[in-house]
């Protein structure tokens, strides 16, 4: 059984159950926990695979579309000031304005999902909530792109049955195995389409990307790992992580407790999914999976808040801990 247990007082207050699965780039499931079958529903965790169609059509050469802004396309960005502007830029230079982004103004990711080490927000330079300082601006920006490529219509680009749509669909299918009639689909919280599927086929296209067979793969994974501060931001996993272990892990977290990831050197994906949506507790079943998988992650200061989360009152004194409990199963 594999868990994560809300601690205070010494007592266990909360219990996160949790789902993983663990595949190699031919579809072996190597470890789980859980059910590594359960439908999950990517949210965020996507991203990667709904980036890679830019390089495959050409319409990140034909734009001039940069690592950084690719790095950005996989993004749930802090929306801080350089991660906005960046955004801006490119969506200016596509001939597309603010009005044609689908995704609407929201609360910073970094408020509710950032281990803060400095106490001040204002550091942050936090900037106007606008659709292109949402989370997933860049994503869109890179969805929009594809449209002016392929000469689609702008309109509805984020809804099922778009062009654009299929085409990432497509994708999806073939790096997870699953035919693309069979994946389900629901709106994501930026109001683009995102999709279910088995945690054991997420956890294989997380295998096949980190493989970088094709060159698409290699300048996503590439994009990922070069700028790990545009792919969430200050205080966030994401970031942190592939921060700690240059090119040695990709990692995406997606909403409602979900996170992908890929260890480059051992050719595994992994899919975490906690139960009941706590985005805290999957911080810390990720960090645990991957230290059970062989990444030295108790080694890293940067990473140690994370693994062993500190609960704190409204004084900012430490009242507890979330930790991990429970191994991976081996398969």
């Amino acid at each position: 059984m594999f868990t994560v247990h809300s601690l205070r007082g010494g007592l266990v207050e909360s219990t996160h159950a949790v789902s993983v699965a663990v595949v190699d780039v031919k579809g072996h499931l190597r470890a789980e926990a859980g059910n590594p079958d359960r439908v999950t529903i990517m949210r965020s965790a996507a991203k990667p695979f709904q980036a890679l169609p830019l390089v495959q059509d050409g319409a990140a050469d034909r734009f001039d579309v940069s690592p950084q802004e690719l790095a950005l396309a996989c993004a749930s960005h802090n929306s801080e000031r350089r991660q906005v502007e960046l955004v801006a830029a490119w969506l200016e230079r596509i001939g597309c304005a603010e009005s044609d982004l689908a995704c609407g103004p929201h609360r910073p990711l970094w408020r509710d999902l950032a281990i803060r080490d400095l106490e001040d927000p204002r550091e942050l330079d936090p900037v106007p909530h606008t659709p292109v300082a949402s989370n997933c601006s860049g994503k869109h920006t890179g969805m929009l792109t594809l449209v002016r490529h392929h000469e689609w219509d702008t309109a509805g680009y984020n809804r099922r049955g778009h062009a654009v749509q299929d085409r990432l669909l497509a994708e999806m299918a073939r790096f997870t195995g699953v035919p693309a009639d069979a994946i389900g689909q629901a709106v994501d919280g930026c109001a683009a389409v995102t999709v279910a599927l088995p945690l054991r086929a997420m956890a294989l296209g997380f295998a096949k990307l980190g493989a970088r067979h094709e060159p698409a793969e290699a300048r996503i994974v590439d994009a990922m790992v070069s700028h790990p501060d545009l792919v969430a931001g200050s205080g966030r996993l994401c970031t942190v992580l592939m921060t700690a272990f240059p090119g040695r892990v990709i990692a995406k977290v997606g909403a409602e407790g979900v996170y992908g990831a890929a260890l480059l050197d051992e050719g595994l994906g992994i899919a975490v999914k906690v139960e009941d949506g706590n985005p805290w507790a999957c911080n810390v079943a990720l960090l645990a999976a991957l230290g059970q998988l062989g990444l030295e992650v108790e080694s890293k200061d940067a990473l140690r808040m994370f693994a062993a989360l500190p609960i704190l009152n409204t004084r900012r004194d430490e009242v507890g801990v979330m930790r991990a409990v429970g191994t991976l199963a081996k398969a």
